[in-house]
């Protein structure tokens, strides 16, 4: 199993979160200030420290976590292609914001020496990601060993669970709280799953965007990743048809998609044949076919 194509084509704000934590953890780092990088409730509310809740969210406290963080960071960006950038800077910002409510709340409550600080990096993402994990991503391939199955989900899940011990309970409780914050927008609470950007705003954004790096399709021509897909939506020549009209032999006929992106849709568990004619009536935007795709399923 794999994220799709390498690289972050169609995952630009992925690419955004992996950078901020790489520079956060080395710059720190270097400093000999990782480990100061975690946040306790003295630092917050009775210091006023605010650059530490910020900071924390972003930069790890030792090398194994940035690691497997990074690892798992990088292969999730799967969801990112799936839903869209503009919605999974949605998934991001409540992920965020929910675990950090959850983690005061846990530190008030439970009045624990040994949860003094905690530990730093985006765990309430990270956790919270393995939610969608577990219900939205299908199993491609299983296997045994010693009698004991496995599938190729299994070292997601193990890098979780080094990642979910690397500081016992200090990394336990954020990584608690992010599952939470994953659960409650699984189960649609207050509709969140439907919140957009503006239009205004998205397009703001796209325009500090940095170029993804293009990539070469089958017949030899330069196919770049348009930059609107940051905070992006699904382009207006979609339209509505969802139910199969979109499979007309007519559309068939046309440039064959490229590889990647037939890959791309198959990773995140849809026919091959579907997402071949789903990105022909897409015009090959991976983001518009993935919509084609879940309205037919909703239909």
């Amino acid at each position: 199993m794999n994220g799709g194509p390498s690289g972050f084509n169609n995952a630009p704000v992925t690419r955004t979160i992996v950078i901020a934590s790489a520079l956060f953890t080395v710059i720190f780092g270097i400093q000999g200030r990782s480990r100061n990088l975690g946040w306790s409730y003295q630092d917050i509310f009775k210091k006023l420290q605010i650059w530490k809740l910020i900071v924390s969210v972003f930069g790890f406290s030792s090398t194994p976590e940035l690691v497997f963080g990074i690892y798992l960071l990088y292969y999730f960006r799967v969801f990112e292609r799936q839903i869209g950038s503009n919605k999974y800077t949605v998934f991001i910002l409540l992920s965020i914001a929910v675990s950090l409510l959850l983690e005061i709340l846990a530190l008030l409550l439970l009045k624990d020496p040994s949860l003094n600080i905690l530990t730093s990096g985006p765990y309430g993402l990270i956790f919270s990601s393995f939610i969608p994990f577990y219900f939205d991503i299908p199993v491609s391939t299983r296997f045994r060993v010693f009698n004991v199955n496995f599938s190729d989900k299994t070292f997601i899940y193990l890098a979780g669970l080094q990642l979910f011990l690397s500081s016992w309970k200090r990394s336990m409780l954020p990584g608690i709280c992010g599952i939470l914050a994953g659960s409650l927008y699984h189960l649609n609470v207050f509709r969140v799953r439907r919140m957009k950007f503006p239009e205004v705003i998205a397009s703001f954004f796209s325009r500090l965007s940095w170029p993804s790096v293009g990539s070469t399709s089958p017949n030899g021509s330069s196919r770049n990743v348009s930059s609107r897909n940051v905070l992006g939506s699904t382009p207006p020549h979609v339209g509505r048809q969802v139910e199969g009209n979109y499979l007309s032999p007519a559309l068939s006929s046309s440039t064959e998609p490229p590889e990647d992106s037939i890959s791309t849709l198959v990773s995140m568990g849809f026919d091959r044949n579907s997402a071949r004619q789903a990105l022909v009536h897409a015009r090959n935007d991976v983001n518009a076919a993935t919509n084609i795709l879940l309205e037919s399923q909703a239909h």
